[in-house]
């Protein structure tokens, strides 16, 4: 594999991670598993059939999250099941849908140069709301709430933990239904402030008085936003469970599906895959980093089914470039402008690439994550719409070859101790 970042480090092994995988545990087959996990997901058959489509048909469907929801204002929020729990109350402009596809949510579309929703300066982007949208209070979302989201996140007493808003100039509401950001310079990729379930918006009527040093004494709006999505807050027991019921002032007539949603903390990824997989007590179990064959041996009871979803990020092992000699005191494996102080032998590109031919990714995609992780020679491994179908060489192990390449650029074992030397014999 070819090196990647800088000159410290290059990637040696890329294996899909589980990042956004899930091992869901789902009850009926009524519901998809939700991606955006770091590990795989279990699904839970039913003899049940799935209620007609329509608002609230089918009764509750419980969630274990083993890291329990512990706040659900998602600008605070320092973990993934925070913003998950966040997500079904408060909604963002766009969104990614499952094929990792912008999508309009609260935006009547998705701006462009051609529409003229976007500055041909790239400094700009405007957005219409979509008419007639209201929090879960029954009040108008307006362009204000928009700005408010904004000084919210962006004041830094808040203490906010999401960077979407990095370069943004200002958010102005050209009127109660158009808002306008602006950017600090010419901005290619616009779609990150209000974009995805990371950025939603925040009603102004609510945390109006808690931006600032103020942010993380609003208890009550913090574990129970008004939101403009499917559900609102019912219950909150934080770092335990949280119950939500249907907002019944929702734009969507026949949705949301379920009419209550609970998300529930187990002590363990273990403790969340038994919940699904043995006990029967929740119907779906998200991010089960659990051994491959215990989750698996789980699974042969026959009461779920383990399923994953691979996301866009990769584990791998970085390795320093840098001459790691004893000799060299303070600057051992120490790089710096000044002094490269390059490895003997990892900065020829011929000794990284026997390393990568050398390396058999399959056998520790599968013994190390079981379903939840594949091979892969790309750093960037998702979505599939953008991922490389030219650059699979390293999957295929090549012992031969990677000790043909050596033989060529001049590493030989010259006494026979099965180590090869460099050119100096070194």
């Amino acid at each position: 594999m070819t090196p990647h970042g800088t000159r410290k480090t290059f990637f040696l092994i890329a294996l899909l991670a589980v990042a956004a995988m899930v091992f869901a545990a789902c009850a009926a087959p009524a519901a998809a598993p939700a991606t955006g996990g770091e590990q795989p997901a279990a699904a839970a058959p039913s003899s049940d059939l799935p209620a007609e489509p329509g608002r609230g048909t089918d009764g509750t469907v419980t969630l274990v999250y083993w890291q329990q929801v512990s706040i659900l204002n998602p600008y605070l929020s320092s973990g993934t099941k925070d913003f998950h729990g966040a997500s079904l109350i408060v909604e963002p402009l766009l969104e990614f849908n499952q094929d990792s596809e912008l999508v309009p949510v609260l935006a009547q579309e998705i701006p462009t140069v051609e529409n003229g929703g976007i500055s041909e300066d790239l400094l700009s982007i405007t957005y219409k709301l979509l008419p007639d949208v209201v929090w879960a209070d029954g009040t108008p979302l307006t362009a204000d709430d928009f700005v408010f989201t904004w000084q919210f996140c962006t004041n830094e007493l808040t203490g906010c933990t999401v960077q979407n808003f990095v370069g943004v100039e200002s958010v102005e509401a050209v009127d109660a239904g158009t808002v306008k950001i602006s950017f600090a310079e010419p901005t290619p990729y616009p779609y990150i402030p209000f974009v995805g379930y990371l950025s939603p918006v925040l009603q102004k009527a609510q945390f109006e008085g808690c931006e600032g040093e103020a942010a993380q004494s609003c208890s009550e709006q913090n574990t129970s936003p008004i939101g403009t999505g499917p559900y609102k807050v019912k219950e909150f027991r934080a770092n335990d469970t949280v119950v939500y019921e249907i907002n019944e002032n929702y734009r969507k007539a026949d949705k949301p599906h379920f009419a209550e949603v609970v998300i529930k903390g187990a002590e363990d990824a273990s403790a969340s895959a038994r919940a699904v997989l043995e006990t029967g007590e929740a119907d779906y179990g998200w991010n089960l980093q659990v051994e491959p064959d215990v989750l698996l041996d789980m699974e042969s009871k026959g009461n779920g089914k383990v399923i994953a979803a691979y996301g866009g990020n990769v584990e791998r092992i970085l390795i320093n470039f840098t001459n790691p000699d004893p000799n060299l005191g303070d600057k051992r494996s120490v790089w710096s402008p000044d002094d490269a102080n390059p490895h003997p032998f990892l900065t020829d590109p011929a000794v990284r690439q026997a390393l990568s031919m050398a390396i058999d990714r399959n056998i520790i995609a599968e013994q190390l994550y079981g379903p939840g992780g594949v091979a892969t020679c790309n750093i960037l491994s998702g979505p599939p719409s953008v991922v490389s179908t030219a650059n699979d060489a390293c999957l295929t192990q090549d012992i031969e070859g990677a000790n043909a390449l050596l033989d060529e650029a001049g590493y030989a074992d010259t006494n026979g101790d099965g180590i090869r030397e460099m050119a100096d014999g070194t």
